[in-house]
């Protein structure tokens, strides 16, 4: 019994040891670049997230203005189309003394060319 209590404290001595150099001044000097390199490569892993976000950012501004912009564009086009019907231009050059035609207009044709056709 106490050859096996024994045993077990060297081994645990033994562990001890093994962690000791496992986490010893050489070991942490020897693994320097992979540290660094984990480390720039977390640098980059939260620049890219803060990019997406801030590109993300950026695609919802500009659609929102897209919007705001389709419906204006909508807006003003119905006010040309309403604009442009012949009721409203009449109304709107009354006042400058223009009138609608009551006749049909007469077409003029060139009495020369008429007869050069001939």
């Amino acid at each position: 019994m106490n050859e096996e209590k024994g045993q077990e404290e060297v081994k645990e001595v033994e562990r001890k040891r093994e962690r000791k150099k496992l986490f010893s001044y050489r070991w942490i000097v020897k693994n320097i670049p992979f540290f660094l390199f984990l480390s720039a490569l977390a640098v980059v892993y939260i620049y890219n997230g803060h990019y997406a976000d801030k590109t993300i950012r950026s695609i919802n501004k500009v659609s929102k203005e897209l919007k705001e912009l389709q419906y204006e564009y909508k807006t003003l086009k119905s006010e040309v189309m309403f604009r442009s019907k012949q009721s409203e231009m009449a109304k709107a050059v009354e006042p400058l003394g223009l009138k609608e035609l009551v006749t049909p207009p007469v077409v003029l044709t060139d009495s020369a060319s008429l007869k050069k056709e001939e």
